[in-house]
């Protein structure tokens, strides 16, 4: 007979029996982390196996032990149920509803919801596990500690200052949304729900797919400011506002019965699954480039593109014109069209620019609109040619030419002028002042 660890008190019931055993403790100093015991575990119990039958016992029943699951997929293995660790623990902490049990050394890799049973706490490693729980659950959630037959009730911050026995744990009960710290993604969904429900917000209640479509575009051009700015706390909100809308739209639909979240979900994961055959698949990519070619290339199989005229004609009409210009000419290029080039750009510009002159003197409207359209489309192409993107180049552009001009009208005003009645040569000062000011 194995046992796990002589320290537990239930081996005292092996002595009194007068039942022997040997302890496999001496495994726990040779090993580096909690993955390396339950190998040298296994490797032990399956090598004593081999000459007679062996009988490994562990606290606890035998699914919650890393080892004894592994053993178990053997053939001629048997498991006899034991009190589960978990069980006893909830009991003690008089936790009557259903649960999520989860072994300390297991925290990282499971996934952990609220009400939530932790054992085989131990002193060594308790502050890991503290600040696993805290980042989940908020370090002030309410918690009850078990050492033995004593449950004392406290917070989760107070994890490392307490004790820890053979058979010890931590239990973390049911929280109201209104006392929650922190949030999950259920949490998320839970809220909007409500909000949509009967009694819910009536603005919320009100919203539909098309009265809420431009909320989508103002909070993803709010989320990209924030990241132009570098501004880590607008982000954070921002990146929430966006899954918000998402999430939005999933719920109508929901309500309605059509998708739901959680067919949302399954076709986004789906998606990244099969566009990425170079990770989850047979395909071969190198670089940034090959793996973009690879998704590229799944993409049109799973939109049954069957012609590049179908991807091109799939780019979204409500993307920003500079955008779109620079997605369909890339497009056309992988159907076959020229690859841009500074040569190619210079004798079409020429070409275009000349074209615009002409219906400019002519004073042709319609014409004038229509060749400054192919002069823009030069640029983009020259902007694929210099491996920039256009729409953000001349974001960048604007708001360097209102942080000018404003220094401009503000070094003019400073000294008691009229932005309207500069001579030229001022104009050019100033201007120039404006510029290096700003480069500063």
């Amino acid at each position: 007979m194995l046992v796990r660890t002589a320290s537990h008190p239930a081996v005292k019931t092996l002595e009194g029996a007068r039942i022997a055993y040997t302890p496999l403790d001496f495994l726990y100093g040779r090993s580096r982390n909690y993955d390396t015991l339950v190998k040298k575990i296994v490797r032990e119990v399956k090598a004593r196996a081999k000459s007679k039958d062996v009988c490994y016992c562990v606290d606890g029943a035998p699914e919650e032990d890393a080892a004894a699951r592994i053993l178990l997929k053997g053939k001629g293995v048997v498991a006899i149920g034991g009190i589960s660790k978990g069980a006893y623990l909830a009991s003690a902490a008089q936790l009557f509803e259903g649960y999520t049990a989860v072994s300390a050394f297991e925290l990282q890799e499971s996934a952990l919801a609220l009400p939530l049973v932790v054992y085989d706490v131990t002193e060594d490693i308790v502050s890991e596990v503290k600040l696993l729980l805290a980042e989940k659950f908020g370090d002030e959630s309410p918690a009850v500690y078990v050492n033995g037959e004593k449950a004392e009730r406290g917070l989760l911050y107070e994890a490392d200052r307490r004790k820890y026995g053979a058979v010890a744990g931590i239990v973390l009960p049911t929280v109201s949304l209104l006392e929650k710290k922190r949030f999950t993604f259920e949490d998320f969904v839970a809220i909007l729900k409500r909000l949509r429900a009967p009694d819910g917000c009536p603005w919320d209640r009100a919203q539909t797919h098309e009265s809420i479509r431009i909320n989508c575009i103002e909070e993803a051009y709010e989320l990209v400011d924030a990241i132009d700015r570098n501004d880590e706390e607008r982000m954070l909100e921002e990146t929430g506002d966006v899954l918000m809308q998402a999430l939005f739209h999933a719920l109508i639909e929901e309500e309605k019965g059509g998708f739901s979240v959680t067919d949302m979900l399954t076709a986004v994961s789906e998606k990244l699954i099969t566009r990425h055959t170079h990770v989850f698949g047979q395909d071969q990519a190198q670089g940034a480039d090959g793996a973009l070619s690879v998704w590229d290339k799944n993409k049109m199989k799973e939109k049954h593109q069957e012609t590049f005229a179908d991807a091109i004609n799939d780019v979204p009409e409500g993307f920003p014109a500079l955008l779109r210009a620079q997605k369909i000419a890339k497009r056309a290029e992988k159907g076959g069209w020229d690859k841009p080039s500074i040569e190619l750009f210079e004798r079409k510009f020429r070409e275009e620019y000349g074209e615009l002159l002409k219906a400019y003197q002519a004073g042709d409207g319609a014409q004038i609109a229509e060749e400054l359209g192919d002069v823009l489309m030069c640029v983009v192409e020259l902007g694929r040619t210099v491996g920039a993107e256009c729409e953000q180049a001349l974001l960048d552009t604007v708001k360097k030419v209102q942080a000018r001009y404003t220094a401009y009208e503000a070094l003019v005003l400073a000294e008691g002028k009229n932005v309207h009645t500069l001579t030229q040569a001022e104009k050019d000062e100033y201007y120039q002042r404006a510029k290096n000011a700003s480069r500063n």
